[in-house]
C-alpha cells in the first residue's frame, strides 16, 4: 500500500520515523513528536501501518504544521523581503554569497556553485616551434 502524505510518497520499507523525514519541513525530532501525538509506535515500518494510523498522522501534520509548498513559499517571501529592503543579508542573497558571516576567500564554494579556479603565473606558454 502506497502511503501519500502532503503529496509525498512515503518509502514503505523504512521505519515511519525516518520515512516522515522525506517530507520537506519534517526532521527526525518533529517526526517523533508527530508520532507521539498520533499514538503510533515509532519503530513500525511504513508498510505495517493501518489505515487509521495513517489518517491520524495526516491529521496531525495538516492541522498544525507548515510543510512542503507552503514552507518553501514562506522562505522565498522572507528572502524576497530582505532583498527589497536592501539589508546586508538581502544583498548577500542577491550576489549569491554566504549570508551568515562565513569567510569567502577560500571556502565559500558551496554557495558560489563549487567554482574551482587554479592560480597560474601570468605568462602564456610559448608557441610550439614550426
Amino acid at each position: 500500500m502506497l502511503i501519500r502524505i502532503a503529496g509525498i510518497t512515503i518509502p514503505e520499507n523504512k521505519q515511519i520515523v525516518i520515512a516522515l523525514t522525506y517530507i520537506y519541513g519534517i526532521g527526525q525530532a518533529l517526526a517523533l513528536k508527530i508520532l507521539k501525538q498520533s499514538n503510533v509506535e515509532s519503530s513500525k515500518r511504513a508498510k505495517d501501518l493501518t489505515e487509521q494510523e495513517v489518517n491520524k498522522i495526516k491529521e496531525v501534520i495538516e492541522s498544525s504544521l507548515k510543510i512542503e509548498g507552503d514552507l518553501r513559499r514562506e522562505q522565498v517571501s522572507h528572502i524576497k523581503r530582505l532583498k527589497e529592503i536592501r539589508c546586508w543579508r538581502g544583498v548577500r542573497h542577491s550576489k549569491g554569497l554566504p549570508v551568515r558571516g562565513q569567510k569567502t576567500k577560500k571556502n565559500s564554494r558551496t554557495v558560489r556553485g563549487n567554482v574551482r579556479r587554479t592560480v597560474t603565473s601570468g605568462r602564456k606558454s610559448a608557441p610550439a616551434p614550426k
